[in-house]
């Protein structure tokens, strides 16, 4: 299995223009890949393994390229063919595209040491360090150790648009080393969950739990703020590049809270279920609708199916993208369709009477779809027989403050009732 951690780093000035220098360097080596892809005979090149055999031709006649780590730049070759293909793929898919562009120094912001020309060292306590061939030492802050049984593949050193440089590490694990997911045979309504992403409640859970979303909205005035004092500057003015920096931080921190927030709703959904059923969405096309888009971008949906599909491996648990057609419309006791105008927020089914929340209705039909998915038939002791409409007691809400003040979703195991104290969420972190 490959997954990748990430760690903010802190170079010196002189390691930083160093960096700068060596990105630029390969971003040279890109550029010069696209032009002779395009321009030199196709015998010679066509495939990145090819291509990296004309590397010594190069630094003869371009010295510069001598200057940075070979492998590294052997990577900045493969990552244009990369590109190459992710272009393939979405003209296969039926998408219009065009070419790879050129890229300027704006656009060129990282690079990658793979396999060799890269060691952590010092790593005893919060703070870690990396050497880097024909650069030198930079400091990193090491928040979470890399796992024993990780191999570091590769390295990934990038400069974000706020100036703060970070690193990634391309990790592989043996499948071996993995826990082992629960066998089908074994999975029942009780250790199974299926889950609705939704905007109101940002997830619902067929057993009748509920988290709601991060209300964002003091960011985004923030956001508007600095945008309008952004629009008043003299573009390519030294103001004008504090501000935009000022824009980005704040994009930045938009963007971490939503993610920190993901992490911890997937974390808790691994393992608290032996399988987790969610729906395949389109995203691209729901974001191409006219009404509610800015709020369907803000759930990242798709960025929430990619967490839970890749923790799925390495807490054990069985991750199930479904069919989400119609799950909103259709009764979950009698499977009969009944239209939902996205305002009205219960389903109440005309033909076998079942009332319970529209996006609990959803989550049920995730579930039996999922069982479906697997072969498994309907599942035993449906939720449909004990859902519990909204405004019970027995009905689970967790509001996002909790979530991000707990640090994760233990506290959905106690009912909206209830009050944890500060040792029992502790526990549960």
């Amino acid at each position: 299995m490959e997954y990748s951690h990430r760690y903010p780093a802190y170079p010196t000035q002189q390691v930083a223009a160093e960096l700068e220098r060596h990105i630029d360097v390969h971003r040279q080596a890109y550029n010069y890949t696209r032009y002779e892809y395009e321009n030199v005979d196709a015998d010679n090149i066509g495939s990145a393994y090819k291509h990296h055999n004309r590397l010594p031709d190069w630094k003869d006649e371009f010295p510069v390229f001598s200057e940075v780590n070979s492998k590294a730049l052997q990577r900045t070759v493969t990552r244009f063919y990369q590109n190459l293909s992710g272009l393939s793929e979405q003209k296969q898919n039926g998408n219009k595209v065009g070419k790879l562009k050129w890229k300027s120094p704006r656009e060129f912001q990282s690079m990658t040491y793979s396999q060799s020309g890269f060691e952590l060292k010092n790593t005893s306590g919060r703070r870690a360090t990396l050497w880097l061939s024909k650069i030198g030492d930079i400091k990193i802050r090491y928040h979470r150790e890399i796992p024993d049984e990780a191999d570091i593949k590769e390295v990934t050193v990038k400069k974000e648009r706020t100036g703060e440089w970070f690193v990634s590490f391309g990790l592989e694990t043996d499948d071996a080393d993995l826990p082992e997911k629960p066998a089908l045979d074994e999975l029942d309504s009780s250790n199974s969950v299926g889950i609705d992403l939704g905007i109101l409640n940002y997830v619902h859970t067929s057993d009748g739990k509920t988290v709601d979303w991060l209300d964002l909205e003091d960011e985004y005035e923030r956001l508007r703020r600095e945008q309008r004092k952004l629009s008043r500057k003299e573009k390519g003015s030294n103001n004008y590049e504090k501000q935009r920096r000022e824009v980005a931080k704040i994009k930045r921190h938009i963007r971490r809270k939503v993610l920190d927030y993901q992490q911890k709703i997937t974390t808790w959904l691994v393992r608290e279920y032996d399988a987790v059923f969610v729906e395949d969405l389109d995203v691209k096309k729901m974001l191409e609708q006219s009404h509610n888009a800015r709020n369907k971008q803000d759930a990242a949906w798709r960025q929430f199916i990619t967490l839970l599909d890749y923790k799925a491996d390495l807490y054990g648990c069985h991750v199930v993208e479904v069919e989400p057609d119609r799950t909103t419309k259709e009764c979950a006791k009698c499977g009969v369709e009944t239209a939902k105008p996205i305002w009205v927020r219960e389903h109440s089914c005309p033909s076998c009477g079942f009332e319970t929340d529209r996006d609990a209705n959803a989550a049920m039909n995730v579930l039996q779809r999922g069982f479906s998915e697997l072969g498994l038939g309907w599942p035993e002791d449906t939720p449909v027989e004990t859902a519990l409409p909204t405004d019970t007691a027995g009905f689970q809400r967790v509001s996002a403050k909790r979530v991000v003040e707990s640090g994760s979703l233990g506290v959905v195991r106690k009912t909206a009732s209830s009050v944890m104290t500060r040792d029992e969420v502790s526990r549960t972190t």
